[in-house]
């Protein structure tokens, strides 16, 4: 019969080592991944369309319109409460071809005496219809500076992916919102 050796301490020490190490290892890339997962979760949104997010396009894009097939947009516009803004669209809805390329219109007036920083942000409905939504070009994509007083007419260039028509999700989709709102930008004040 063997007789079995107790632990040595060797033994025991190695193996804290190796918890105290995998621990460590786990903690940092959980640490990594919760500062990943923001510009990960947008990747995703615009890739997929998660949640009423639209895609970008590139301008020299080229798209086979689906002639026959008319959808109706419609633009919502909002600004955050406390944002002394006025902000429309020019036109509040547009029937568009399914794979035409289209321009919107949305006006923006500050209503105060001194100039206000804002940036938009946007939203699709229904949700499953933002993978197939496709903005071009959009005041959305950086802030916007107006002085006291001033008004803008800012474009939103677009598109209805024809894929639209083969999805199962948006075969009954007969008109899209494309939303905004306009949220004040804190700019950096210096001292005095």
């Amino acid at each position: 019969m063997m007789a079995t050796l107790p632990p040595s301490p060797f033994d025991s020490a190695r193996r804290n080592r190796r918890t105290l190490l995998m621990t460590v290892v786990v903690g940092l890339a959980m640490l990594a991944l919760g500062f990943a997962s923001v510009p990960l979760y947008r990747i995703f949104c615009e890739q997929t369309g998660f949640g009423g997010t639209t895609r970008r396009a590139s301008a020299d894009v080229q798209v086979k319109e689906a002639t026959g097939h008319i959808l109706s947009i419609r633009f919502d516009s909002n600004v955050q409460p406390g944002m002394p803004w006025k902000f429309h669209p020019e036109h509040p809805t547009q029937s568009v071809t399914v794979g035409a390329r289209n321009m919107a219109i949305f006006v923006a007036k500050n209503m105060s005496d001194k100039p206000v920083t804002g940036t938009a942000s946007f939203n699709v409905t229904p949700t499953q219809a933002g993978a197939f939504f496709a903005k071009i070009e959009c005041f959305c994509f950086t802030q916007q500076t107006l002085k006291p007083g001033e008004e803008v007419r800012m474009p939103v260039l677009y598109y209805i992916d024809p894929k639209i028509l083969s999805d199962p999700d948006n075969k009954d989709t007969q008109e899209i919102t494309l939303s905004y709102t306009f949220y004040p930008v804190e700019q950096d004040r210096k001292p005095s």
